[in-house]
């Protein structure tokens, strides 16, 4: 599996003994609702456990939203990641998110991807697609700089990632598709041309300064 880009934004005590691990909501809230506004509302916190000393991303067996009065079930794509709702309700009813963990949980790190949401998963970008994404990360990562005290890395295209790892194609007008990534820089976006690939991403990232 290719590398992982991520963000640890959660600060976890994972138990040694436990499959099962319980995370406040009020965490996940605190990261998730900074996308809650229509500067950034394109993107979202994909959830998932990176295994330790070996990159892959840990089983997740079920993931759910757990309050006093009911249960709510969450996504897991098959990569083993997960995104919670923006729910202020939840944060005030003290929600906890539990985890089963096909790996032993002491072995399994947090860690939280940054991408488009599913609609913007498609086969074809207009021009228009294209400059809304890297307006929407520019916008998220200039923000973060703003408010963390240290610098945040620019945003400097998109990556394109493809659920065949080893895909390689001609892409028209554009660079070509190696080992199931596609970049683009900033500089072919600023050329504002349409984006047809062979099929639809699994994911659309920043290709930030630094990766």
């Amino acid at each position: 599996m290719r590398a992982i880009w991520g963000i640890v934004l959660l600060a976890l005590a994972l138990p040694a003994a436990a499959d099962v691990i319980e995370v406040e909501y009020s965490r996940f809230y605190s990261h998730v609702s900074k996308l809650d506004d229509e500067d950034t509302n394109a993107l979202q916190f994909a959830f998932g456990f990176v295994k330790v000393g070996e990159g892959r991303l840990c089983e997740i067996r079920d993931a759910n939203i757990v309050t006093d009065k009911k249960t709510l079930p969450l996504d897991v794509t098959g990569e083993y990641r997960f995104t919670v709702p923006t729910e202020r309700a939840l944060k005030l009813a003290e929600a906890v998110v539990a985890i089963d963990l096909g790996d032993p949980a002491n072995q399994c790190d947090m860690s939280v991807q940054l991408e488009t949401r599913p609609e913007y998963l498609k086969q074809e970008y207009s021009v228009d697609d294209l400059e809304l994404l890297m307006d929407q990360y520019s916008a998220f990562f200039n923000e973060m700089g703003s408010f963390l005290s240290f610098m945040m890395p620019s945003v400097e295209g998109l990556v394109f990632q493809f659920e065949d790892d080893y895909l390689d194609a001609a892409v028209p007008y554009a660079p070509r598709i190696n080992k199931g990534t596609l970049i683009l820089s900033e500089e072919w976006l600023e050329d504002a041309r349409l984006l047809r690939l062979p099929h639809a991403p699994m994911r659309v990232t920043a290709k930030t300064s630094g990766n």
